[in-house]
């Protein structure tokens, strides 16, 4: 399969034109290669493991959410300079689809509500609302750790949690928890938890449920979701980076 075939059915599920404005030039094809794709591989982050396990199974194009170069610039770290040696050594082609797969129908916020196995969801441009059967914040926070199988943090006084608002990946934004607010939500699930954010908002549930966790599943599915569309062979890399145990 050509190259552009792929990226012609990856701008059907996640149109470019969904991306934040912060996202121009970041998104798309990022590193290209003349290679037919037999093989592609599909990760949150293209990190060194995850680069070098593509070229080890003959990866020719990865798949990522988050983008190999956000920032530009005019020195090139030897971390940096390792991981783009083995991507042009190796002729693996770099894709990234970064909040146009956010807002895309069936992309990392609409995974995120069905793990966490939301109702009558709505579609909002920032994130998903849904409803759950009423729990109390502790039942639902252990909800979220094992739907997602992640540790979390949590705060808010909540007695009884009923409508819930999900944002994939660091999503604890006042903006953001105006409009859960203003939509009667119980429970805020998302990744990067502040501390002003939580004296701010004591009266709402606020769940970090980890950046890697809120988003990681979106990416799975995306795998099962070009298998099935491409008919070629598609890998999913599972690789946390962050987490360590002592």
């Amino acid at each position: 399969m050509e190259l552009y075939d792929v990226i012609a059915v990856l701008e059907k599920i996640a149109p470019p034109e969904l991306a934040e404005e912060f996202d121009h030039g970041r998104i798309g094809l990022t590193l290209g290669s003349n290679k037919q794709i037999n093989k592609i591989v599909v990760a949150l982050d293209p990190t060194e493991y995850v680069i070098k396990r593509a070229a080890q199974i003959d990866a020719d194009l990865l798949i990522t959410h988050h983008t190999l170069i956000f920032n530009s610039i005019n020195l090139i770290p030897k971390g940096l300079a390792d991981i783009l040696k083995i991507a042009l050594d190796n002729e693996i082609a770099l894709y990234s689809m970064h909040s146009n797969f956010d807002k895309a129908k069936g992309g990392i916020n609409d995974v995120l509500a069905k793990r966490l196995g939301l109702s009558n969801i709505e579609d909002c441009e920032i994130g998903r609302i849904g409803t759950i059967d009423p729990c109390s914040a502790d039942t639902f926070a252990n909800h979220v750790a094992k739907s997602l199988g992640t540790h979390i943090q949590f705060t808010g006084k909540k007695d009884e949690i009923r409508k819930v608002m999900v944002f994939g990946g660091s999503g604890f934004r006042n903006e953001y928890l105006e409009f859960a607010k203003e939509n009667d939500v119980d429970a805020y699930v998302s990744a990067e938890l502040k501390h002003d954010i939580i004296r701010s908002w004591e009266n709402m549930m606020l769940v970090d449920a980890t950046h890697y966790a809120t988003e990681n599943a979106g990416m799975q599915e995306l795998c099962t979701t070009l298998k099935e569309k491409l008919k070629i062979d598609v890998e999913f890399i599972e690789h946390n980076p962050l987490i360590k145990t002592l």
